[in-house]
């Protein structure tokens, strides 16, 4: 039995997380409307990168219906490592160059972000939940 200490700390890391999950999922998901609606010239700046064509659509797609189901709580620990791979990539193909100050600082802190998720997940008002068996 927990100890209302122990129930305290995790009722509060659970908010915690919660309140991770929503954001990251809707910077992702305002990323991604933004990707969508300037589609030509998204595709053009992926190429300018020497990136191929289709990955603008494959990163907007992750961008938009991850951040939709990370809000939701579906599939937290897969598509925040999803994000983290696009963050990763984003840094090393296009920011590495402008430095951590004013460069990729903030995809740094979206990482972390998205690595705290995956490890810990978020279980609080999460779609998740529900597939969850009970687990002692």
């Amino acid at each position: 039995m927990y100890s209302n200490h122990n129930y305290n700390l995790t009722r509060n890391m659970e908010l915690g997380l919660l309140f991770t999950r929503v954001v990251l999922g809707f910077i992702f998901l305002m990323h991604g409307i933004v990707k969508f609606q300037g589609m030509e010239g998204t595709q053009s700046f992926f190429i300018s990168l020497g990136l191929p064509e289709f990955v603008a659509t494959i990163v907007a797609l992750v961008e938009f219906f991850g951040g939709l189901f990370l809000i939701i709580g579906l599939f937290t620990r897969i598509i925040s490592l999803l994000f983290v791979a696009i963050l990763v990539g984003a840094i090393f193909t296009a920011k590495a160059g402008a430095g951590f100050i004013g460069g990729y600082e903030l995809d740094v802190a979206l990482i972390g972000m998205g690595i705290t998720l995956a490890v810990a997940g978020s279980r609080y008002v999460a779609v998740d939940s529900l597939f969850r068996r009970n687990r002692r």
